[in-house]
């Protein structure tokens, strides 16, 4: 049986590479095209490492853990350099797609909203822009309902012994997590003696690559848009640069940043 197997017919690449639809001669569409779908592929990837990072974090089995959360933030460069593929295209180049994309936007990504969530950067209002799929947004519910990567980072320090207030312990995950001082401390604590508390440090390490990795995505997507379409609005309605640039604000891991004065 496996004699039948090709390198075609195991990555389904008659599938992958007919999957390419353009909507109007436009020369430039198909890169267009080609890196979005690229992207939502490293999407996935992150979204599935992070699945069992997450797990192993609540089981206190970081070892694995790390693995994945490296490979993430490897992932994470590509979708980086996603970017500089797709700046290559012109204001003008971009005006002969622009009026085929309907009211489509990347703000639509439910993998991209769903890897926000589970990182921790939840806000409920952004699970109604996908009511029209209603899956999509049942699966979104379901993920802004369970403990985001970070919430099980300091639930493990909790076990660990480190001093963390019950409200933070007790807070209704569903809800964008706030900046709290006895989290600070125990990261403080964990960043002054390294070699007492060597896994939660490479723990906090690996979060801050995630964090960093995710701000630049934020930036190269903000400077893109910029390059090709200006201050325009974007397809959908989107508010377009003002929103790439307030989301480049929000911090995942707040007390992380925050500890780095601190110290």
């Amino acid at each position: 049986m496996s004699d039948t197997v090709t390198y075609s017919s195991y990555l389904d690449l008659e599938r992958i590479l007919g999957a390419q639809h353009p909507a109007s001669a436009a020369h430039d569409e198909l890169l267009f095209i080609v890196v979005h779908q690229a992207s939502e592929l490293w999407l996935k990837l992150c979204l599935h490492e992070l699945t069992q990072a997450r797990e192993q974090i609540a089981d206190d089995d970081l070892r694995p853990a790390f693995k994945m959360l490296s490979r993430v933030a490897r992932a994470q460069t590509q979708l980086i350099q996603s970017w500089d593929v797709l700046s290559t295209m012109t204001p003008h180049d971009y005006s002969q797609i622009r009026p085929h994309l309907g009211g489509s936007s990347g703000f639509q990504s439910a993998q991209y909203r769903q890897m926000e969530f589970m990182l921790g950067g939840r806000n409920p209002d952004m699970i109604k822009l996908h009511d029209a799929t209603p899956k999509t947004a049942a699966q979104l519910r379901d993920e802004a309902g369970r403990p985001s990567l970070y919430d099980e980072a300091i639930r493990l320090l909790a076990r660990r012994g480190l001093s963390i207030d019950e409200a933070v312990l007790e807070r209704a995950v569903d809800q964008p997590y706030a900046h709290n001082a006895s989290v600070e401390q125990a990261w403080a604590q964990i960043y002054r003696a390294p070699q007492e508390y060597w896994d939660l440090y490479e723990l906090a390490e690996k979060l801050v690559d995630l964090e960093y990795h995710f701000q630049r995505w934020r930036f190269g997507h903000l400077k893109t848009v910029e390059r090709i379409i200006g201050f325009k609005r974007g397809t959908g309605g989107t508010p377009g640069v003002p929103y790439l640039a307030g989301v480049l604000k929000q911090a995942f891991f707040p007390e992380l940043l925050s500890v780095r004065t601190e110290i």
